[in-house]
């Protein structure tokens, strides 16, 4: 069994633990397990009781790990343990988190408490907040943290080395210091490996990382994870329009975008967010689903409508009605295999007007070959089935056609859905379903109507 199953199966183990406790009212053996758990493991069992089990427990939670715990949570359950407390919870809440963290989680509180904590705040603190919660929330400059450690390049070693001693302690996730000129400029980065092993008399600007660019605050939150990916950072220095040092960003804040687009990319292809409440009240989860089922009820309808119009050829040979769930199926299948795999491309930046055009020349030959391969396993089927080689001809036809349609459709539509803005998994399979089972039914019933006249 895989680490990831094992710790899908303690999640699950726990959650049923923690329920057992509930049911038979013993809310001191609660409190007691919930103080041996992490803010984070709190977080997946609130997320996976029911509203009232989750609100006991949450009155049970300490209150030192509650700010990191309404950092944890999806936004549905979040919003509701926030009306659950007062003013004065919340801005003890908001205590101890770092500037990051308070630039998430300060949009959701009140804006009476949000004016409290700031105003709690010394000027200098209050400044990095306030200039941290100015960029998007899916930017560089929204993930970033301003606490960082910086140092000048005409200073030596020692000099650097007894200022830290000074200070008493660095950041987490600190690899690197950064370097800046008197403008706060950003410059480089002084390795600590360097630092600790060089001759303390050697200056910072002899041994400091040139290399290493500075991330625009502006860079979307998805490039800013492609970028640690590539060059296996643990840190990296966020700066401005002017190259000034506003922050940096560490890998923990990564690894969470980087979870957060899994998720989105997996909801989206149903119509649903990541941040929904599981157990949201009957009323408001229909709601939320509405659209998508209007959606998908008009293009049901319109492959409905297709069908119609053969509706006389399926009466004179009743074995086409038994064999259209397989054209479309098919196509559908092959279709989203070619669309999981550009949607991916997308996500990850690999996917250009440069390269598109190989892609789509490509996968023509694939939907061509599998259309094939499949046609003629197909037909040999149905030959044997129904013992028509007429029949047999045509879905063999349509296979074809619909695999080779579905690969180009594969291609083009998350294509065409980034024009126009629209994420392509949101909207690509519902799209591609429609695609594939008109052009299926059509070709299908289109041929066997002029086979049959």
């Amino acid at each position: 069994m895989s680490q990831s199953n094992k710790e899908h199966e303690q999640r699950a183990e726990r959650v049923e633990s923690f329920t057992e406790l509930l049911h038979e009212g013993t809310l001191a053996n609660v409190e007691r397990e919930l103080q041996e758990l992490h803010p984070a493991e709190i977080a997946h069992l609130l997320e996976s009781l029911p509203r009232e089990q989750r609100d006991a427990v949450w009155e049970l939670v300490s209150k030192d790990h509650e700010g990191d715990v309404l950092l944890q949570v999806n936004d549905d359950v979040r919003e509701r343990l926030i009306r659950e407390m007062d003013n004065s919870e919340l801005v003890a809440a908001a205590e101890g988190l770092e500037t990051d963290e308070l630039a998430d989680i300060l949009p959701d509180f009140p804006e009476a408490v949000t004016e409290q904590v700031l105003e709690s705040m010394d000027e200098q603190h209050r400044k990095r907040l306030e200039a941290v919660m100015s960029y998007p929330e899916d930017s560089a400059g929204g993930l970033m943290n301003t606490d960082t450690i910086t140092v000048r390049a005409d200073i030596t070693l020692d000099v650097v080395q007894r200022y830290l001693r000074r200070i008493g302690e660095i950041p987490e996730m600190t690899d690197n210091l950064i370097v800046t000129n008197r403008e706060n400029q950003y410059l480089g980065l002084l390795p600590l490996t360097k630092l600790l092993t060089r001759d303390p008399e050697t200056q910072v600007a002899e041994v400091m990382d040139r290399e290493q660019e500075a991330i625009p605050a502006s860079m979307p939150a998805q490039e800013v994870a492609s970028l640690f990916e590539q060059r296996d950072l643990v840190s990296a220095p966020v700066v401005d329009e002017e190259g000034r040092l506003l922050g940096r960003i560490t890998i923990d804040d990564v690894v969470d975008v980087i979870r957060d687009e899994a998720e989105h990319s997996l909801m989206s292809m149903a119509g649903l967010s990541e941040e929904d409440d599981m157990f949201a009240p009957v009323v408001t989860s229909s709601r939320r689903r509405t659209l998508w089922l209007a959606v998908n009820l008009l293009t049901a309808l319109l492959a409905s409508w297709v069908i119609g119009l053969f509706g006389a050829t399926i009466e004179k040979q009743v074995a086409l009605a038994v064999l259209m769930p397989i054209v479309a199926s098919m196509g559908g299948i092959a279709g989203s295999q070619t669309l999981t795999l550009m949607i991916r491309g997308i996500a990850m930046g690999q996917v250009s007007r440069s390269n598109a055009r190989r892609l789509f020349d490509k996968e023509l030959l694939v939907g061509l070959l599998n259309g094939l391969i499949w046609a003629l396993l197909i037909a040999a089927v149905v030959l044997v089935w129904f013992h028509d080689m007429q029949l047999a001809i045509i879905i063999a036809a349509a296979i074809l056609i619909n695999l080779v349609v579905a690969a180009l459709a594969g291609v083009s539509i998350p294509l065409l859905l980034k024009r126009l803005g629209i994420d392509p998994a949101l909207a690509g399979g519902v799209v591609l379903t429609t695609v594939t089972d008109v052009v299926g039914f059509l070709a299908f019933l289109g041929l066997a109507t002029l086979a049959l006249n």
